[in-house]
């Protein structure tokens, strides 16, 4: 696998620290991670595109090394997200690109696709990949992802944190022990006690608390032009068949740019680490890109 350049950028005031693979002057993929997790989950997505892309992976504020919001109930919610995204397009100088979001990034992704949180971000988006993410998700999966988050344990080594890791994200699918080891490693930060704990700022979860409806997203989801791939776990508990349904007769999906693929022996959301899953988001963004 390549390493990435590890930098970091001043985005709507705040500093984002973003993983950089490929080419600079290759057409652009940024990859979003999910709610609690890091930009490294996308390494081996991004080492797959980086031969033909420039892979920008960022952590987004309050996870990895981003600064954690000083205003944490003002800015951890999708329109302050999808607000450092368009300013991350601003810093690095990206025009367009194509969007790739698992869950929490998927719903970023799918607000800056729309257009009505940023202006311009719209056009700016040439393809969006939604990872187990879908304009309405499941009450009952965001009460158990709220409950996990919001209390993060803190072990005494970094072996019991990387077994809460594999009971936790066991939905993720398959992971090779290298990559379990990989996920806890960069994702994980010590205590002053000396503990160790997942590398994040506990207050996200408040998302949910302060902004209730904020990944309740058709407004966005029926304003998006770009082509949209769908990929849902087939054990998901977020995105339930009802929600797929739904965005087939809406939006992009009432307009035939709409693609919907099951991914088996996954629940949410795909770890997009083998090959059957890299295959299907290269295949789509190449289409998306020759298509331009």
């Amino acid at each position: 696998m390549t390493t990435p350049a590890s930098r970091y950028a001043t985005c709507a005031g705040r500093e984002i620290h973003y993983t950089e693979w490929g080419a600079p002057d290759a057409p652009v993929v940024v990859a979003w991670h999910g709610l609690a997790r890091t930009g490294r989950d996308m390494d081996e997505l991004a080492a797959h595109l980086a031969p033909r892309y420039r892979v920008l992976c960022p952590d987004t504020i309050g996870r990895g090394y981003s600064q954690w919001s000083p205003a944490p109930v003002a800015e951890y919610c999708i329109a302050f997200y999808a607000q450092l995204a368009g300013a991350f397009f601003d810093a690095l100088g990206i025009g367009q690109a194509h969007w790739v979001g698992t869950s929490m990034g998927g719903a970023i992704g799918t607000a800056c696709a729309g257009g009505l949180v940023v202006p311009g971000m719209r056009e700016r988006i040439l393809s969006l990949t939604l990872n187990d993410n879908a304009p309405q998700l499941a009450a009952a999966a965001i009460a158990r992802i709220k409950a996990y988050a919001g209390h993060p344990p803190a072990f005494a080594t970094m072996a019991e944190l990387e077994a809460f890791y594999r009971q936790a994200y066991q939905p993720f699918g398959w992971l090779s022990d290298a990559q379990w080891r990989r996920l806890t490693e960069t994702s994980t930060r010590r205590l002053p006690d000396g503990r160790v704990t997942p590398h994040y700022d506990p207050a996200i979860v408040g998302q949910f608390t302060h902004h209730p409806d904020d990944y309740l997203l058709w407004p966005h989801y029926d304003a998006i032009t770009a082509p949209v791939l769908c990929l849902r776990g087939a054990a998901s508990d977020l995105v339930l068949p009802e929600a797929l349904a739904a965005m087939r007769t809406r939006g992009p999906g009432a307009a035939g740019r709409l693609q919907v693929v099951e991914v088996p022996g996954c629940g949410h959301a795909p770890a997009l680490n083998v090959a059957g899953q890299l295959d299907v988001v290269a295949a789509f963004i190449d289409a998306a890109q020759a298509g331009r």
